[in-house]
């Protein structure tokens, strides 16, 4: 019998503590979800004049600058021996807009035919940073040195050379991809970078021409090796 004052007093409390948990507002500022990271090309330069060489092009100006197999990359370039690069900039008056393509240039390099550009994603696997030092591989022993206390074995093959660690790779291989030049409908000024395929060493590219074939019209730049 006891109980039952007991129960009287409990199932007020309980529901007092209900009313009160129910009345607790949400947090003021729940957590904002991550935007994704919207990759861009290279920042466009301050006027058409500070490339090596500009064209008009319909009410568009195109202009561009051949960096040879150096690739122009935030903060600092990179490198690569199996293609040559070509850092491009459209401008266009107040509110313009068109429609980029890496697909609408072609460069002709020694007055031979017109290669098309490759997509930054093949550059990958040739990428190099100059800054990049490589350790220095350990010295190897080998079975007769061990025996007679000599020094390396002459026929023993030469190490191979240490590979970059992945992160470096992947840091590199965002670092392109935000150079590329961006693709789509953009308000201009834009700038990127294009890749085309040569294998030949810079001293003996004797003469550059980048043809544009796109929307704002057609149009060739000539720069300089």
């Amino acid at each position: 019998m006891r109980l039952l004052p007991l129960l009287r007093i409990g199932v007020p409390i309980a529901a007092i503590c209900l009313c009160v948990q129910g009345q607790n507002p949400p947090p003021a500022n729940p957590p904002a979800k991550e935007a994704p990271v919207e990759v861009k090309g290279l920042p466009p330069r301050a006027t058409p004049a500070d490339y090596q060489a500009h064209v008009q092009v319909g009410t568009l100006t195109l202009a561009a600058e051949f960096t040879s197999h150096s690739v122009p990359t935030m903060p600092t370039p990179l490198s690569t021996e199996d293609y040559v690069v070509v850092e491009t900039g459209m401008f266009g008056p107040t509110g313009a807009r068109t429609k980029l393509s890496a697909d609408d240039f072609s460069l002709r390099i020694n007055g031979k035919k017109a290669v098309p550009n490759q997509p930054y994603g093949r550059v990958l696997a040739s990428l190099k940073d100059p800054e990049w030092e490589p350790p220095e591989p350990p010295e190897k022993k080998s079975k007769s040195s061990l025996n007679t206390g000599g020094g390396q074995d002459p026929n023993a093959p030469p190490p191979a050379p240490p590979k970059m660690p992945i992160g470096l790779q992947h840091a590199m291989w965002l670092r392109v991809q935000k150079a590329a030049l961006p693709e789509g409908d953009r308000a201009l000024p834009q700038a990127g970078v294009i890749f085309f395929d040569c294998r030949r060493p810079s001293k003996g590219i004797r003469s550059v021409e980048l043809i544009y074939n796109g929307p704002a019209g057609k149009a060739t730049l000539t720069l300089q090796p």
